[in-house]
């Protein structure tokens, strides 16, 4: 019995990998085929995340329309993109569109340059994002108009503007790659979060309102999205409990996690996505049902924060 199991057990922990090896691969594959000939626009197409979705839904067969607000960059891109293109497999020359979500005032004309790219948009996903870091009384009123053009006015203008096309055809997604601070409050990033609460909760309420025109509307929020090469420190942060909660609470996601998330959830058709570790999750759940101690929690770290020097 003992023998017969030690020859068993790892067949069984084989077929298990190869049957998961081919699930991917499927699932991979199934990616692919959901963008073949869609027409698919990236708002901010030169940001780290940017490059990554372009990537991924340019390999699958997207007609893309990419947006940023260098020129040059956008170019680089392009190149990149067309040097990797597999011959054997069909492929769309990307189209370059100059777009700066905080001028809210051009978004109606770029919405109209987009439009005519191939005439009408599949999937609208909106990326581009402008962050700021810093007290309250020391952010000034005009930075914070200008987080909100970015992050709340620019996006839902766009969207607006390419809406009733995809109404019309019955037909269409949006996705809005968002941020935990959509959904949890960070101290010292008011006006980042305030933006990024107002543009979850109008894609929130648009989702209702187009379901009937088979309109979908998807919500991505990861924690943060880093950099390529950084990585979280290593430091001594659980010296306290403060500084253990935000270190995990700030922990961010790689933009090909990111990017691969966007592709499954434009093929799944998923209306809402939340990436991050267990310890945003349960922060989550504390700030909904434990409010006055997630407060507390907060506070103190706020407090520390302001007395003690930080660490280089």
């Amino acid at each position: 019995m003992g023998v017969t199991a030690v020859f068993i057990l790892p067949l069984l922990l084989l077929g298990i990998s190869g049957l998961l090896f081919i699930y991917q691969e499927v699932s991979r594959l199934w990616s692919k085929s959901a963008v073949q000939n869609k027409v698919v626009v990236l708002t901010d197409a030169i940001s780290g995340l940017g490059k990554e979705c372009a990537r991924v839904f340019h390999a699958g067969g997207a007609r893309l329309v990419l947006c940023g607000k260098n020129w040059e960059r956008l170019e680089t891109l392009y190149d990149a993109l067309i040097s990797v293109a597999d011959p054997s497999k069909q492929t769309f020359t990307p189209k370059l569109v100059l777009l700066d979500l905080s001028d809210v005032s051009c978004v109606p004309d770029v919405a109209k340059e987009i439009l005519d790219c191939y005439g009408c948009v599949d999937i609208l996903i909106n990326n581009a994002s402008m962050k700021v870091k810093g007290p309250a009384h020391k952010i000034s009123l005009e930075l914070d108009k200008k987080i909100m053009d970015a992050n709340y006015f620019g996006p839902i203008t766009l969207t607006k503007a390419l809406l009733p096309d995809m109404i019309s055809r019955r037909t269409g997604q949006i996705v809005l790659v968002n941020n935990i601070q959509g959904k949890l409050g960070i101290p010292f990033r008011t006006a980042y979060a305030a933006s990024k609460h107002a543009a979850l909760g109008f894609f929130d309420c648009l989702r209702a309102e187009v379901e009937e025109y088979d309109v979908v509307v998807s919500t991505v929020s990861p924690t943060f999205v880093r950099s390529y090469h950084i990585d979280p420190g290593q430091g001594n942060w659980e010296a306290s409990m403060w500084k253990f909660f935000f270190r995990k609470l700030t922990y961010g996601v790689h933009p090909v996690d990111v990017a691969e998330e966007v592709m499954r959830t434009v093929r799944r058709k998923k209306q809402e996505v939340f990436m991050a570790n267990p310890i945003p999750k349960a922060a989550m759940y504390i700030r909904t049902f434990f409010p006055e101690f997630f407060f507390a929690v907060v506070a103190c770290g706020v407090k520390e924060k302001l007395n003690v020097p930080e660490e280089s």
